[in-house]
């Protein structure tokens, strides 16, 4: 592993028992502090996604907000929101999920995509991929071009990349 990786992972604060007991949580607001770390991040996802013809970056509320829009500008491409339900002004279109506790509901705008986009969806953590997938049926939806994935951590024994279909082309920059 290359020193900028180990840099990275080393960065990332882990949280026992959290927001449930059993679960161990991946907190990459302490990688986002560290200025060296936010760079070493928007210098490696702008290298994996320069040449793939992205022309919108979409992340997931929250913490696909804070890379998403560096990227975004990275690759001189717009931004896109998906949010909760209820935070989006305009007319939205929506897809549910199950969660490990539960059901959730992601929205976006019915017009933030066409046909001549190239997608590239981000978030912090793949961990069981269900967010992520029902993020990517919801932009299908609007029959953009293409659709890639990207995630800052993947979390390999929780098999969350398995989800996704040979049409999505999904990378992480750590494998934990």
């Amino acid at each position: 592993m290359n020193m900028s990786k180990e840099r990275l992972i080393q960065s990332i604060r882990q949280v026992p028992d959290f927001p449930i007991p059993g679960i161990l949580f991946y907190d990459v607001t302490t990688m986002f502090k560290d200025a060296e770390c936010l760079r070493l991040l928007s210098d490696t996802m702008y290298d994996m996604y320069k040449d793939k013809g992205i022309t919108k970056v979409v992340g997931i509320e929250s913490r696909g907000f804070i890379m998403g829009p560096i990227l975004a500008t990275r690759l001189g491409t717009g931004f896109i929101p998906i949010r909760k339900p209820g935070k989006l002004p305009a007319e939205t279109i929506q897809e549910s999920y199950d969660k490990e506790y539960g059901q959730d509901t992601i929205e976006i705008h019915k017009d933030a995509l066409d046909e001549g986009d190239v997608v590239l969806l981000h978030d912090d953590l793949l961990a069981t991929g269900g967010t992520m997938l029902a993020a990517c049926e919801l932009v299908k939806k609007l029959k953009p071009k293409k659709v890639y994935v990207n995630f800052i951590i993947e979390l390999k024994e929780l098999g969350g990349k398995a989800l996704f279909g040979d049409d999505v082309e999904v990378e992480s920059i750590l494998s934990l």
